[in-house]
């Protein structure tokens, strides 16, 4: 039997995965599959798993990865701690365990900067967007002991910042910033999250976790001002290493 693989998101025209995976099947000879389902919803997604004794796992992207929680028998330490899931291994007995592989993509990105040399970055972080990518990165903020403040279009609570609130703060005290959010991913890619960029320069770092396209608005802003930018492609690749071999893993 054909092992199959695949992606669960809402929109998924952006993503580089079915042809990530499927050329690593080919070139590794193996007998296996990975396709896009896009889902409106996550209605019947357990039972649709359940009923496809081919599938051994599953990716989970936007707007999925805290809610496919509820349809797990089984979370990864580091899912519980991260309160979201990018990675679902089913098992032969049909359990489905959650795992986040997304915390691991951006650590070794955060860490490797601009000489390419492993470094503890300085400084405070503005983490733009609350969602499950976001979680992952203020996880591995927190593992590094770096101060961090998010922002939400709806601040749930005090401690999270409004857009509007960036004019008001003093956005050189933050070195790092960081868009978890879809703003300005394919095909929408001359948008860009709101942000005062006309006080970026050259000591700010901006992450973008969007990989498509390789060069988003958004870094475009930071790259005017000399700051130093970086995609989200590299993130990509190591969270879909580390989903593979939970997969193949006994």
């Amino acid at each position: 039997m054909i092992q199959q693989y695949g992606l669960i998101g809402r929109k998924l025209s952006h993503s580089f995965s079915a042809h990530y995976f499927n050329k690593k099947f080919q070139s590794e000879k193996i007998n296996a599959t990975y396709s896009l389902f896009e889902k409106e919803n996550l209605t019947g997604i357990k039972e649709w798993i359940q009923n496809t004794p081919s599938l051994r796992g599953l990716n989970v992207t936007i707007p999925y990865k805290t809610q496919i929680i509820n349809i797990t028998d089984a979370l990864s330490l580091e899912a519980v701690e991260i309160g979201a899931v990018n990675t679902l291994k089913i098992h032969k007995d049909g359990k489905i365990v959650g795992y986040n592989t997304d915390a691991y993509g951006f650590e070794v990105t955060l860490i490797h900067g601009r000489e390419g040399q492993k470094e503890i970055p300085k400084g405070s972080a503005l983490v733009l967007g609350t969602g499950g990518a976001s979680k992952a990165v203020c996880y591995v903020l927190d593992q590094y002991h770096i101060p961090y403040r998010c922002v939400s279009r709806t601040p749930t609570h005090e401690e999270i910042l409004d857009y509007e609130s960036l004019l008001t703060i003093d956005i050189p005290d933050f070195s790092i910033i960081i868009n978890t959010t879809p703003v300005g991913m394919y095909p929408e890619i001359t948008q860009a999250p709101s942000f005062p960029y006309s006080r970026l320069n050259a000591t700010h770092r901006l992450i973008d976790l969007i990989y498509n396209p390789e060069e988003t608005q958004f870094m475009k802003e930071g790259i005017i001002r000399g700051a130093y930018v970086q995609n989200g492609l590299k993130m990509l690749y190591l969270q879909a290493e580390k989903a593979w071999e939970i997969w193949q893993s006994k």
